[in-house]
């Protein structure tokens, strides 16, 4: 089956929601009657992205607000401090119903310090050392007694000791055998002296040493067991460490994530239809202050339920097969999030998220994201070559669209030549100029550029034809300057692969 799509061309001079500019976006469209898996593929590689059937191409050099797209590298990815404060508190919630509506951090990804714990340690020594605080003359008093009566205790015990010593001196000197000597240990009085049941006093200074001894002992015992056997030692958790934490058997809450293929012909799907709808025009109007009518249910479907991917189940695909999805939040048998994802050959891309805004202190937008990343690693145990993480598109010109960079590692895409770049190379440019050439080869040109229009494959009246057919039974004007810029933004593979449609 191919892909059928229909060229929009060029549209500018209308409203940018990242800097409100009235008349500063520039982006070409095309209208997607239907599209293989693969060739949306390509095509996100090339910067497009779509909304519902309709497939759009930021022009980067000219938009106000240039959008590049990322990729994130989930094989790699390690959780950040302030991913990890997240799943802790998503896991807290879950297993105790603790959280804390005054603290919602939904979107800033940089590493904060959580100070709690330093506030509680803090008050603690306070009043450790308040209670400590007593008059240093009592405690000299105090120093000072204790001293003569050690010093009473201990002076008959040696006076008794020395005579011993020389009551042996005369047995031995008299030639009796030293097996006569019989030396009476001391007992001391009950309340005096030191106790001989118990191991005698050590100084703090000797304790820290003989730690640090045995610190030393243990450290080469433990390389000594790296070096033969490398064991996994100090790993840091993983992303699934942190959400697949067993609960506790009596938990405050259950959650549950459902994938759920995008088609009314899905009984699943279906059912949770009329859930998901008022969900979706509850996060509308709460968080994008959209109208009751902005987010009725045409809107819902044609925005996120109408999708031009065929599904496909290749035998060595992923189980859940490749297409559109709708990952479900279920928190105590109710919807709480749906996440939007397209599953492609290569990666997860993430189309949309909406959620009740009543949970927005659980970070859902970052917890959605995390548990997207792991089902991408988790993809890619069955299929290898599903190994990315598609966020949409990272504006650095805007900086509440920044927080998608901090997923790491993670790449840009050149605007120019097509390939990917990491991400840490290209923010020096960026603080520079809002449009950017990531790849730093000065010879480098987009592979994909059209070398042969003619092998263009266009649908004209229900009949597949190259272009140079095409060409000989069109009637009216030309239409080549516009079939030439839709070729140059799809690639060659694509404009061989797809069916342009022309009336």
């Amino acid at each position: 089956m191919a892909s059928v799509v229909e060229y929009k061309g060029p549209r500018e001079g209308y409203r940018c929601g990242y800097c409100d500019a009235p008349e500063g976006k520039v982006s070409s469209g095309m209208w997607a009657h239907s599209m293989t898996v693969q060739d949306y593929q390509d095509l996100i590689d090339r910067g497009w992205r779509r909304s519902g059937k309709y497939v759009y191409k930021p022009v980067m050099n000219q938009t106000c607000c240039p959008q590049y797209t990322i990729r994130c590298r989930p094989l790699h990815f390690q959780p950040s401090k302030s991913h990890k404060k997240v799943l802790k508190k998503m896991f807290k919630f879950l297993s105790k119903g603790e959280f804390s509506k005054g603290n919602n951090e939904e979107e800033p990804m940089d590493s904060q310090m959580d100070d709690a714990g330093m506030h509680d340690f803090a008050l603690k020594s306070k009043l450790d050392i308040k209670s400590d605080q007593r008059p240093l003359s009592e405690d000299c008093h105090e120093f000072k007694e204790s001293k003569v009566k050690e010093k009473e205790d201990l002076e008959p015990k040696e006076t008794k000791m020395l005579n011993q010593s020389h009551a042996k001196q005369e047995k031995l000197g008299s030639g009796e055998p030293s097996s006569s000597v019989k030396v009476v240990p001391s007992t001391p009085k009950p309340g005096k002296g030191a106790d001989l049941s118990k191991p005698p006093c050590r100084k703090a200074k000797d304790i820290r040493k003989e730690r640090k001894r045995q610190k030393l002992i243990l450290k080469s015992q433990t390389d000594q067991v790296q070096h033969e056997e490398k064991p996994k030692l100090n790993q840091p958790k993983s992303i699934e460490d942190f959400i697949f934490d067993t609960l506790p058997d009596k938990s405050a809450h259950q959650l549950e994530v459902r994938l759920v293929p995008v088609s009314f012909e899905d009984p699943e799907f279906k059912s949770s239809f009329c859930q998901s709808l008022s969900l979706y025009a509850k996060y509308q109007m709460a968080i994008h202050k959209d109208t009751a009518a902005e987010c009725g249910e045409a809107e819902f479907t044609r925005f996120l339920c109408s999708s031009p991917l065929e599904a496909e189940n290749p035998p060595n695909g992923p189980d859940c097969g490749y297409g559109s999805f709708h990952q479900q939040y279920w928190l105590d048998g109710k919807i709480i999030a749906v996440g939007v994802i397209d599953v492609l050959p290569y990666c997860v891309s993430s189309v949309y998220l909406y959620y009740d805004p009543d949970y927005a202190f659980l970070s859902l937008g970052v917890y959605s994201a995390l548990r997207e990343i792991a089902f991408t690693r988790e993809l890619h145990e069955k299929t290898s070559q599903l190994s990315y993480y598609y966020m949409g598109f990272y504006i650095h010109s805007c900086p509440k669209m920044r927080y998608k960079g901090q997923y790491r590692p993670s790449d840009l895409l050149c605007p120019e030549t097509y390939v990917w770049v990491p991400i840490e190379q290209c923010l020096p440019a960026l603080e520079n100029s809002k449009y950017c050439r990531f790849n730093q080869d000065t010879k480098a040109v987009d592979e994909e550029r059209i070398k042969e229009l003619d092998r263009l494959r266009v649908l004209y009246k229900r009949t597949i034809m190259p272009y140079n057919i095409y060409k000989k039974r069109q009637k009216g004007p030309s239409d080549e300057a516009i079939v030439q810029q839709y070729a140059d933004l799809v690639g060659q593979t694509c404009s061989e692969r797809m069916l342009l449609f022309r009336s």
